[in-house]
Parts: structure tokens; C-alpha cells; sequence
């Protein structure tokens, strides 16, 4: 694919997510959504294989899905209330029928079963933007919405979101769909605290952000889709391979990790809530998910595959490409904790 191309698709991505957070106006919203909608679909489609095809057909048809329903919750509720402004969405059949259809955009429980089809069938840096960037514009969207929100709604939300992504991705062998689950799990934790604290929910989002894009980027670097392919990269390049294990546990939140301290902020915001319950049943979500990711790492370090040979120069070029991106995105993803008085000021600041 000409250069060309790919500048006009990742502007129209950048363009179509500006588009929704600076609106105001549902139609507007509507056409930035359609926007970056349209914009990655090339880019799905790309690798000329029948996997990417059939990706790429099944993320339409969702994402137009959503679209129409989210239509349909904005003409109802222009209908009823006789107002088409995004902070004017009162009424309770809309708001339901709009949270529905952006939770589908988002992948959340329990619309989430396809988006770790959608993710087998693309390559990882395609993978790293529908993980990423196309969750912005739907939670810009949700959190403008949820304060009008039935609160029972968005906790059950959140919870079945990190609940069922966490049992979903236990077994599984392909890293891809690992970190599709991974993805409508971390979402559920900043949906079940954007009712409370939207600046912690946003915080807890580009959080995930980061340590997504350090994990994809390592991925991509090592050439790893598959769990079995971890074993034969501690050979090549331990150094990284000590990166991805530490980016894995502060994926599933284990102290002292980037991961954790999120984790711990929306805990402590949720007992200040006397949401109890829900805090406890979010942990062992959490436990669950923290396994896969342990198990990953096992694989990584622990189950060596047996070579016999001591060279040390491998066949394969060097890679020349800039990599200034990952270790930037790999040091924020592990060793952020330090920084948090700043961010939580920031946050504050932001509420």
C-alpha cells in the first residue's frame, strides 16, 4: 500500500476520534464514529488473506450495528425530549439503548464475543490500534452520558465486562485474543468507576493505553502470535523478554506495576462508595486475570525450549527501525508508580 494511503487512513483515524470528543451534537458524534469506522477498515483488510477478509467483514457488520442502534437511541431521544444535544440525553429508553450500542463499539461484556475473532484475523499493529485508539471516541462518548445513568446499569456493566473476559481468556493459546480479553476486562474496571470519579476512569484508560501499546510493540519486534513462540524468544533477546514479563504482571495488576496502582485507586474510590460487593467480586476478576497473564510469563521464562547450540549470532538481520517508541511506552507501562501524586493531582484537578 502506497505511503499516501496510510497518512490519509491514520489522518482520517485522528480526525474522525477530534471530531467526536469536540461534539456537542449527536450528528456530529455519529459522523466521527463513521469516520474512524471507515478509516480502519483498509487497514484490516490490507493483508490480502481470507482471516483478515472475514475480520474485517464481521468488524463492519458490529460496528454497524452499533451505529444504527446509537442512531436510534438519538432520534428517540430528540423524539421525547426535543433535544439533540449529547449532555440532553434524559430519557431512560434512549440512554439504555445508546449505553448498548457503546458498549458494543468498546467490546464490553457481554457484547465482547467479537472482538477476539476481529483480533485473530489482523496483524499486531493493526491489533494495537483497534485495542487502543479506536476505544477513545465510544468512551468519550460514554463518559458524557453515564452521569445520566442508572448506576446498578454501569456497575453490572463493569463487572461482568472484567468477569467474563477474565474466564474467557484463560484458555486461550493465541496472544492476540489474550489481549482482546484483556482489553474488555481493563474497560470494565473504568466502567464501573466512571459514574463516580470520570477523571480516575479516564486515568485508569490511558493506563491501559500504555501498557497495551508496550505489550503489542514487543510482540511485534519478537514476531510472537502464539504462546509457544514465547519460549523460543528468551534465546534472542532476553532483555525484552524481561520487559514483556514485567508488562504482563502489571497488566494483571500485581504490585509494585504500573497496573496495580490503578487497581488500587478505583478500589479505594469504590469503598468510599460502600460499594463493597462489587469491590470484592472486581478483585477476584482480577485474580482470575492475573493467572492467564502468570501463566504467560511461565511460558516465557520458566519453559525454556532446549537448544544445544552456543552461538551467538543469529541469521536473521537486524531489525534498523527506530525504537525509540517502545522503550518509551515499556518504561511507562512498568514504572509509572512514582509518578502518581502528579497524575492524581492532575485527575483531581480534572473532577
Amino acid at each position: 500500500m502506497p505511503a499516501i494511503l496510510y497518512f490519509m487512513f491514520y489522518a482520517s483515524l485522528g480526525l474522525g476520534t477530534s471530531l467526536t470528543f469536540l461534539s456537542s451534537h449527536w450528528l456530529t458524534a455519529w459522523m466521527g464514529l463513521e469516520l474512524t469506522t471507515l478509516a480502519i477498515l483498509p487497514l484490516m483488510a490490507q493483508h490480502h488473506h481470507p482471516r483478515a477478509s472475514e475480520a474485517t467483514t464481521k468488524y463492519l457488520l458490529v460496528q454497524a450495528s452499533a451505529t444504527g442502534l446509537l442512531l436510534f437511541a438519538t432520534i428517540l431521544n430528540g423524539w421525547v425530549e426535543m433535544s439533540w444535544s449529547i449532555s440532553e440525553m434524559k430519557n431512560p429508553y434512549a440512554l439504555t439503548l445508546a449505553m448498548s450500542a457503546l458498549a458494543l463499539k468498546l467490546g464490553l461484556a457481554p457484547f465482547h464475543l467479537w472482538l477476539p475473532e476481529v483480533m485473530q484475523g489482523l496483524d499486531l499493529l493493526t491489533g494495537l490500534i483497534l485495542s487502543t485508539w479506536q476505544k477513545l471516541a465510544p468512551f468519550a462518548l460514554l463518559m458524557q452520558i453515564s452521569q445520566a445513568m442508572p448506576p446498578a446499569l454501569l456497575t453490572i456493566l463493569g463487572l461482568s465486562s472484567a468477569t467474563l473476559a477474565a474466564w474467557g481468556g484463560l484458555n486461550q493459546t493465541q496472544l492476540r485474543k489474550i489481549m482482546a480479553y484483556s482489553s474488555t476486562a481493563h474497560l470494565g474496571w473504568s466502567v464501573i468507576i466512571i459514574q463516580f470519579s470520570p477523571g480516575l476512569a479516564l486515568m485508569a484508560l490511558g493506563i491501559y493505553i500504555l501498557m497495551t501499546m508496550a505489550a503489542f510493540l514487543t510482540m511485534k519486534d519478537m514476531s510472537s502470535t502464539k504462546i509457544s513462540t514465547f519460549s523460543t524468544s528468551w534465546s534472542k533477546s532476553p532483555e525484552k523478554m524481561v520487559a514483556m514479563i514485567l508488562i504482563l504482571l502489571s497488566l494483571g495488576g500485581l504490585p509494585p506495576m504500573t497496573g496495580f496502582t490503578i487497581k488500587w485507586l478505583i478500589l479505594e474510590e469504590l469503598t468510599k462508595q460502600d460499594m463493597y460487593t462489587p469491590a470484592t467480586l472486581i478483585v477476584m476478576a482480577a485474580l482470575i486475570s492475573l493467572y492467564f497473564y502468570a501463566r504467560l510469563s511461565y511460558f516465557t521464562i520458566i519453559s525454556l525450549f532446549p537448544g544445544t547450540s552456543n552461538i551467538k549470532t543469529y541469521w536473521r538481520q537486524k531489525n534498523i527501525k527506530d525504537k525509540l517508541i517502545l522503550p518509551i511506552a515499556t518504561t511507562a507501562a512498568i514504572f509509572l508508580l512514582p509518578l502518581m501524586p502528579l497524575t492524581l493531582a492532575l485527575t483531581y484537578f480534572y473532577n
